[in-house]
């Protein structure tokens, strides 16, 4: 065993002494160069392609390290033996797994297939730099077959940017937007301040027909899978979808829910706030794609009504106490949206910066509003938010009392079919329902349905009293989302009559004072 060991000292030492002839005799340039020379006989006769994803490039970060990073964090969770990083980035909603240094991940693209090696070396040490450089320096490197260069080059980096985007928005929580007042820029010069989007509602909690929900839930499906059919036939990849019904009926609900089932960010228009047709552009060009704009109440929020119905009264501007009127206030005054400029705003050329959107709009008098916003290509579906149904109401049960349906525990029959036979006479929004069950909460299921039955029964009474009898399981609203958008398709030839017959009383009076 000692010779061993003297053996083996003896061939360390000679090894020692052989390396330091060759750093005296050969100079580092050389040993570089004789290096890269066997690298490049190397890979000309490997079977491999590499290619190198560095995480700065310049000093700028590069988009690809941070997206491969991110569809790795998918494949590589599953990978067995692997050594993986756990992190949670900034208002994430869930944890993401990364290759460790130096490891390696194995995945496949069409048949066929490549391997990830996640890369970390010290960085040389550099002089003084205005923005510090990361300590290590770190790169992915992929490895793929010759053969196979063409079938994955450009494909496969296009596929991993659309999934780590994909992960990116489902990984992070939502956000809701809303205009700054004036027009104002925040701290990274943009007009929205952004707050997290927390709102519980679903497509499964809404209170609406379950018929009409599954034909809203599959018209925002084949919108968010139709990039292919938008680019096919040349239309701008946005949709519009006009809310209106009475107040109560869950309009922001909906809204909500198709934030939720989509994953996409909300933002809340307030149109007060914006001052001219520019503002309004330029808070477009500020929003991302996947994202659904809102404006509630837009009979409320300014003048776009009916053009037809009345013209717009003109502005008023407050004069001083002196009398004198400031430049200023005249010109504020007369800075203000046109129905033109949302329009273009809606279905203008303005409305294709951007894809992946989708324009809500809410309103509780459909009749108010102009036609030109109605029309398809800028509202394309109305949903009409009714008072609450009997399948409706069955949802509000089984969200706040548990109750399935065909439950007969509690001796609860009885009451479900009272209800069903007053429901439509008593004209009851959703909201009302639910604050009647929030009261009635942990009052047992029999009498939280009671009470419900008891002022299904009063608002019936009181409708009757006021418009007449109302039959228990009569439908009054059947024919009413019809009846609302015939009178606002109407209105403007109204307008026009109207308009008519105040012309024809102007001449009068004009000819009477000429008398």
């Amino acid at each position: 065993m000692r010779e061993y060991w003297t053996s083996l000292a003896s061939l360390m030492g000679a090894l020692a002494f052989l390396q330091g002839v060759l750093h005296a005799v050969f100079p580092a340039e050389l040993r570089a160069a004789v290096a890269r020379l066997l690298g490049r006989v190397t890979r000309a006769f490997s079977p491999y392609c590499y290619f190198d994803v560095t995480e700065t490039e310049g000093m700028s970060t590069n988009e690809i390290y941070d997206a491969v990073q991110l569809y790795l964090s998918s494949s590589a969770a599953p990978a067995a033996g692997a050594r993986l990083s756990l992190s949670r980035p900034h208002n994430a909603s869930s944890f993401t797994f990364g290759l460790a240094a130096s490891d390696r991940v194995l995945d496949t693209f069409r048949g066929a297939a490549v391997t990830w090696e996640h890369v970390v070396a010290p960085r040389q040490s550099q002089g003084f730099l205005w923005r510090p450089l990361p300590e290590e320096k770190r790169r992915f490197t992929l490895r793929i077959r010759r053969g196979d260069r063409d079938k994955l080059l450009p494909a496969y980096l296009d596929h991993i940017l659309a999934s780590a985007a994909d992960i990116r928005r489902r990984s992070q929580d939502r956000l809701l937007y809303t205009n700054a007042r004036g027009g104002a820029m925040d701290g990274r010069g943009l007009p929205w301040d952004p707050v997290p989007f927390k709102h519980p509602s679903t497509f499964d909690t809404l209170a609406m027909d379950p018929d009409r929900k599954a034909e809203i839930m599959a018209d925002l499906r084949d919108f968010g899978d139709g990039s292919a059919f938008y680019e096919r036939t040349g239309r701008a990849w946005k949709r519009g979808y006009l809310l209106y019904g009475p107040p109560g009926t869950g309009k922001s609900s909906m809204i909500a829910a198709m934030a939720n089932y989509l994953g996409y960010d909300v933002y809340d228009l307030e149109l007060t706030e914006v001052g001219s047709n520019a503002e309004l552009r330029k808070l477009l060009m500020k929003t991302t794609s996947k994202s659904i704009i809102v404006i509630e109440d837009i009979d409320c929020s300014v003048d776009l009504t009916n053009r037809a119905a009345s013209p717009p009264a003109p502005t008023k501007v407050r004069p001083n106490v002196d009398g004198t009127i400031d430049q200023d206030k005249s010109a504020g005054a007369a800075r203000s949206i046109t129905l033109s400029g949302l329009l273009n705003f809606t279905d203008g050329l303005w409305s294709c910066c951007g894809s992946e959107r989708i324009f809500v709009f809410t309103t509780n008098h459909i009749e108010k509003l102009d036609p030109a916003l109605l029309r398809s290509g800028r509202m394309d579906m109305h949903i009409f938010m009714n008072y609450c149904s009997f399948p409706a109401l069955k949802i509000l049960l089984k969200n706040y009392l548990g109750l399935q349906d065909n439950d007969g525990s509690d001796g609860c029959v009885a009451v479900m079919a009272g209800l069903e036979e007053w429901i439509d006479a008593a004209e009851i929004t959703p909201a009302d329902v639910s604050e009647v069950l929030i009261k009635n909460r942990r009052s047992g299921r029999k009498k939280a349905t009671e009470e419900l039955l008891e002022v299904f029964k009063v608002r019936a009474e009181k409708r009757r009293r006021e418009s007449g009898p109302a039959t228990p399981g009569k439908e009054p609203g059947d024919n009413e989302e019809e009846e609302e958008e015939k009178r606002a398709l109407e209105s403007p030839k109204e307008g026009k009559e109207k308009a008519g017959g105040m012309d024809g009383q102007d001449e009068e009076t004009e000819a009477k004072k000429q008398l």
